[in-house]
């Protein structure tokens, strides 16, 4: 690749807009830094600054770099298909580790393995922990990658598959493990709780990992344990508890639900004096592991030979769909139509190819199996490397999910998923969607309510340093957007096109995105909490 600082001479966006009222301006970058915003007028005619690198910036709005808080791109970022995907977005750094399952601590094969269909297999993990994994996306992808330390493969990393409570002295050990995640640079400490081994994890458990955040900084961020919906009361609180002991501020992972229960959940945890913010993506379908809401928990930890190996037995299968898969209609998303709501993204194994973009009702009927067999065999046939987009009873409308990004304490994050042939189109959608959606079309929010949402209020919370704001001083991580063009193409039926609008996108001073296509410069870093001993040692 090209030398990532090879491009990081003086370069002038020229005739930029700060907003689409305003008259343009030329901004300077010195090296990794905005040095000047100026008038065009001032802009030497005499060719003194002939030896500049400029680009043209024709009235369009220079934003800071998105930051895409909730992103399962961890292990893809190095693919330059998902680089082209996220910059075309104007995303210049994302927030991995999610779920409470990620690559450090630890050898990265939990993850691997567990969230294989979510995550992918990281192609450089070697046992690390997180200052290994961090220092492996420095110079080597366009984007920058911070992490947050998983609590789920903590767990695993002390109890292995267990799902028994943890004793003090195994809590005691993953707290270590949290501690030094924390001091290596993570931005703070992620659950997971309908995914196993996080949804064995309770309270005491939970408040004393998180208890890190309070003495070191960092965030506690959680997919709520028992869905979402009409019963994210519950998770909400359970959220809020650990916060309270912890003393740590919260952020609610992919908060969807009706507006008024999002908006009154968060009035909830403003007056429990609780920092409180939520990320949510904007689509009314969701995505996630097929075993998630069609296996067992107690079976689902198990490890893949041996789960495999359960699948195709003829008893415990004949026990799954007598007592297991009735109570699937009740799962609070999908309903007694589930196997119509289930579309395959991702089927690991070639002789179930031709199952991609088809429902699990679809697919079954092709097979002449029931929807619960078929989902078993397919299972069994992928080594559980299955994932699912998600429709639900009633999808929210775009103007709800405006009105519900539209909250002062929202964040921009797409949960994008990039394994698969027939992925969810959030990934390749949702920050080309966030400004044509919230600013265009239903006028939520300005320009600079925008910049806030997709970037600064995320580089405040998470510590990202000098970041998320276009004045001088601030890192260049910048976005060239044309208002009159941009826009999300992807979509269900065709869920890998790209975004539009966004053509020129600078990290760190350096052109990585130019006319739309990669540049080949990889100036990203891992991302070092600001604060942390990590951060202070990279400073010095």
């Amino acid at each position: 690749m090209t030398d990532p600082r090879a491009a990081q001479a003086r370069t002038v966006l020229q005739d930029v807009r700060l907003d689409p009222a305003a008259e343009p301006v030329d901004l300077v970058v010195d090296g990794e830094h905005i040095a000047a915003v100026r008038p065009c007028s001032d802009r030497d005619a005499s060719g003194a600054r002939s030896a500049e690198h400029s680009i043209a910036g024709e009235g369009r709005l220079v934003l800071p770099g998105f930051v895409d808080v909730h992103s399962h791109a961890d292990a893809r970022v190095f693919d330059p298909e998902v680089q082209l995907a996220l910059l075309r977005q104007g995303v210049t750094s994302v927030i991995g580790g999610q779920d409470g399952v990620g690559f450090a601590p630890g050898d990265g094969r939990y993850g691997s393995e567990y969230f294989a269909a979510i995550n992918g297999r990281h192609p450089g993990e070697a046992g690390g922990g997180v200052a290994g994994l961090l220092a492996g996306y420095d110079d080597s992808t366009p984007l920058n990658v911070g992490v947050l330390v998983p609590a789920g493969t903590v767990r695993h990393e002390v109890l292995g598959r267990s799902s028994a409570p943890a004793t003090p002295e195994a809590l005691a050990a993953m707290r270590a493990l949290v501690d030094a995640g924390l001091d290596e640079g993570a931005l703070g400490l992620s659950s997971g709780l309908d995914y196993v081994p996080g949804i064995f994890a309770d309270v005491d458990e939970l408040a004393g990992l998180a208890a890190a955040l309070g003495e070191r900084g960092g965030v506690y961020v959680s997919h709520l344990r028992g869905g979402y919906e009409a019963n994210s009361a519950a998770g909400i609180a359970e959220l809020a508890e650990i916060g309270r002991r912890a003393g740590a501020p919260v952020h609610v992972s992919h908060f969807h639900a009706e507006p008024a229960i999002v908006h009154g959940l968060m009035a909830e945890l403003a007056e429990a004096g609780l920092e409180a913010s939520f990320d949510a993506y904007p689509y009314g379908r969701g995505c996630s592991l097929l075993a998630m809401p069609l296996l067992p928990p107690e079976l689902g930890v198990r490890p893949a030979d041996e789960l495999v190996a359960e699948l195709r037995d003829e008893r415990v299968r004949a026990e799954l769909l007598r007592d297991w898969f009735p109570g699937i209609a009740d799962y609070p998303s999908l309903g007694p139509a589930w196997p119509e709501m289930l579309v395959f993204g991702h089927l690991a194994a070639p002789e179930l190819d031709w199952a991609h973009g088809l429902t699990l009702a679809e697919a079954s009927a092709r097979a002449g199996r029931t929807p619960a067999e078929f989902a078993l065999d397919a299972l069994a046939a992928c080594r559980l490397e299955v994932n699912v987009v998600m429709a639900v009873q009633r999808e929210r409308t775009a103007a709800e999910l405006a009105g519900i990004l539209a909250h002062p304490r929202a964040m921009g994050g797409s949960d994008g998923i990039f394994v698969g042939r027939h992925p969810h189109p959030r990934a390749r959608g949702s920050f080309a969607r966030y400004p044509r959606e919230l600013v265009l079309e239903h006028g939520v929010l300005d320009w600079s309510d925008l910049a806030a949402f997709a970037s600064t209020r995320a580089v405040e919370r998470f510590g990202l340093g000098r970041r998320g704001r276009v004045e001088a001083g601030a890192i260049a991580d910048l976005v060239l957007l044309d208002p009159a063009t941009v826009r999300d193409t992807a979509t269900y039926a065709a869920p890998l096109r790209l975004a539009e609008g966004i053509e020129d996108v600078l990290v760190a001073g350096v052109p990585v995105l130019a006319g739309g296509r990669l540049s080949g410069a990889t100036p990203g870093q891992g991302l070092r909490r600001a604060g942390s001993p990590a951060a202070a040692e990279r400073s010095r």
